[in-house]
């Protein structure tokens, strides 16, 4: 989630979106506590997560990070640290969230690979306990499939 976050924030405000960048930072933070809270990351990764956190949210909260920066034992200030850098191997993410919908209506959620095809990822979709209620004892007129993001099964 680092990597994924240094990128979005990064691209966020170099096109001066940023909305985006703080609701990435905003994602980025409630991980942190989740992981932070179930002891799912030691106190060395958080350290390094926070300075990342802090040095992303400089631009946008200069005053407040620069505060937290020397709070947790940094001498120099952040705004003279080098910008975190991602990893672009780190980023790939192997699985995509599909949403499934029935005549324009959402009626499931489905992670699949990311390269898979239309025809596999309509039969997933059709085979989903979900979806079959709303199918059941009708005809399959078209599938509105788009990459990554949607399946839409229009029923008659």
């Amino acid at each position: 989630m680092k990597n994924q976050t240094i990128k979005k924030v990064t691209e966020d405000i170099d096109k001066f979106k940023y909305n985006t960048a703080i609701a990435s930072l905003m994602e980025f933070t409630n991980q942190l506590i989740e992981l932070n809270s179930s002891k799912k990351i030691t106190s060395d990764q958080l350290h390094d997560a926070i300075e990342t956190l802090l040095l992303l949210i400089s631009p946008i909260a200069p005053h407040i990070s620069e505060e937290l920066w020397e709070y947790i034992g940094n001498e120099f200030s952040v705004h003279q640290s080098e910008w975190p850098r991602y990893d672009e191997t780190l980023i790939a993410d192997p699985t995509v969230t599909f949403i499934v919908q029935v005549n324009g209506r959402v009626r499931d959620k489905i992670t699949l690979s990311s390269d898979i095809s239309e025809n596999e990822a309509k039969n997933v979709a059709l085979e989903s306990p979900k979806i079959t209620p709303h199918i059941s004892g009708k005809s399959l007129s078209r599938v509105i499939f788009v990459p990554g993001k949607l399946i839409n099964l229009v029923v008659s």
